[in-house]
C-alpha cells in the first residue's frame, strides 16, 4: 500500500514525469491521499464508471504507467480518457453511489475506506478532472 498518492493536472506525459523525485506540489494543481493503492483504485473506478471488466483494463495495461519503477519505489501513471471523461461527467449521486460501492469493494479485501472518505476521494478527483480538462491536460497520479 502507497503511503502519499497525489492526483495532479500537468499539460502531457513529459511534464507529467518531471515530478517522479519531488512529485507534483510545487508544479501542478494536485490532490493529496493517503494509504490505499491508486492503481488498483483507478482500475476498479474505471469498472464502475464505465462497466469494463477488471481483467479488461489489467490486459490493456491500465493504468498506463508513465515513469518510474527505479530503487526509490516512486512512480507516476496517467488516468485513462476513458475514466477521465466518466469522473468529468459524473452527477454528484453518481459520485457517492460509485464511492459506497468501491468502499464495499475494498471492505471485501480487507482495506477499511469509510464511503464517506471514498465520496470525497471521487468528488474531488472529478472536480481535479473537470479543472484539467477545461486546460486541455490531462490528469496524473504521483506515487510515492
Amino acid at each position: 500500500m502507497s503511503i502519499i498518492v497525489e492526483f495532479f493536472a500537468a499539460p502531457d506525459d513529459a511534464s507529467a514525469a518531471l515530478v517522479l523525485q519531488t512529485g507534483p506540489r510545487r508544479s501542478f494543481e494536485s490532490l493529496s491521499f493517503g494509504n490505499f493503492d491508486p492503481e488498483e483504485a483507478v482500475v476498479e473506478w474505471e469498472c464502475l464508471f464505465a462497466g469494463v471488466s477488471f481483467e479488461q483494463l489489467v490486459e490493456a495495461d491500465e493504468p498506463r504507467l508513465v515513469a518510474g519503477l527505479g530503487d526509490d519505489g516512486c512512480v507516476v501513471f496517467a488516468i485513462s480518457s476513458r475514466l477521465s471523461a466518466a469522473l468529468a461527467e459524473a452527477e454528484r449521486s453518481e459520485l457517492k453511489v460509485a464511492a459506497v460501492a468501491w468502499s464495499f469493494q475494498r471492505a471485501e479485501d480487507g482495506e477499511f475506506i469509510a464511503p464517506e472518505i471514498a465520496e470525497v476521494i471521487l468528488s474531488d478527483l472529478a472536480a481535479l478532472v473537470r479543472s484539467a480538462r477545461r486546460q486541455g491536460h490531462h490528469v496524473y497520479c504521483w506515487v510515492a
